[in-house]
């Protein structure tokens, strides 16, 4: 695996590393000898929420604002996180199209390299890294044509104050845990490994990791740039908020939380949308296409949905469990 090293040290916005991403898959993909890319950077404080969730659902825009925290949409699945200079973000590009094998491969290989540090490190099924039990590092996974991208935290230390606030927990995730109990689920590596700094965490983890490093050109960096831009759309950021008169919500374990809204005339769906922190394998619209004109009836949506296999749309989920969600 190839780190992808940028040309100078300045900090850049969050969204200029998820095009960076972007750009390592077209890098992966015009070059055979490539098959793993990775780098790590670090940001400004930031919100960063899925791209299937709604923003006034999952930030505190007003707390943001008045604290100077940023705020954008990410195009992969999964819930709402908060990231500073404290912490460090890594991004995994890979030739894989599986999405089980992908985050295998690359959790095992981040507990292995924490583990090399002499940390009790371990993962779980939903796609985090633990140490001593607690969450260290949560991720993300999406598809472009033939690459697959896979992002996520890794909490060396944070504000812990701004992530509590930046980010507005559902009801459903406050009954669950609590906001207390926020901070009994997760830990900061710099608790274990001090006085090993931040800079010295990023260049042990570029070396456990990467056998080469790759430095992009100024050419890349405008390429960069130019796909950057693409996510700094108020449509992009704000996203899709269809007007509905129904809403249902719900938590599946192992799946995630959902929140779906639905516009209905004559018992039939007009429009539906479904945003939450699950994980998006496929097109979303293969499912909410496919319900816009169908009544709302269990077996209308069944017939409707014949064919498609939800768990290749949202990762592990089942016809059964969508119509619970929908109450039906």
């Amino acid at each position: 695996m190839k780190y992808l090293q940028l040309p100078y040290d300045e900090v850049r916005r969050l969204t200029f590393y998820l095009a960076m991403e972007e750009h390592a898959a077209h890098l992966l993909k015009a070059n055979k000898n490539l098959d793993e890319l990775f780098f790590t950077w670090r940001v400004r404080p930031t919100v960063i929420f899925g791209r299937n969730q709604l923003i006034n659902s999952e930030v505190n825009v007003a707390y943001c604002e008045e604290h100077g925290i940023e705020y954008y949409r990410r195009k992969s699945g999964g819930g709402c996180v908060y990231a500073d200079m404290d912490n460090i973000m890594f991004s995994y590009i890979t030739r894989s199209d599986d999405v089980t094998t992908t985050f295998a491969r690359y959790t095992h290989s981040i507990v292995t390299m924490l583990k090399n540090l002499g940390l009790d490190a371990s993962d779980n099924s939903r796609n985090d890294v633990m140490v001593d039990g607690r969450k260290v590092s949560g991720n993300a996974f999406y598809h472009l044509p033939g690459v697959s991208i896979v992002h996520g935290t890794m909490l060396y230390d944070t504000n812990m104050e701004n992530m509590l606030r930046a980010i507005t927990p559902s009801t459903a995730k406050l009954s669950s845990k609590g906001v207390q109990s926020v901070q009994s689920h997760i830990t900061t590596l710099n608790r274990y490994l001090a006085p090993m700094t931040i800079e010295e965490f990023q260049q042990h983890a570029q070396h456990v990791l990467c056998d080469g490093e790759i430095e992009l050109s100024s050419n890349d960096i405008a390429a960069i740039e130019e796909i950057e831009k693409t996510y700094l759309t108020p449509e992009f950021i704000l996203g899709n908020n269809p007007r509905c008169n129904i809403e249902r919500t719900g938590r599946i374990p192992g799946v995630g939380e959902f929140c779906i809204t639905l516009e209905l005339k004559h018992n039939i769906i007009r429009d539906i949308n479904i945003t939450g922190d699950f994980f998006v394998l496929g097109d979303l619209s293969q499912v909410t296409g496919r319900l816009r004109g169908t009544q709302f009836t269990a077996q209308a949506i069944s017939q409707a949905l014949a064919g498609i296999n939800l768990s290749h749309v949202i990762m592990k989920l089942t016809h059964q469990q969508l119509l619970g969600l929908l109450g039906l």
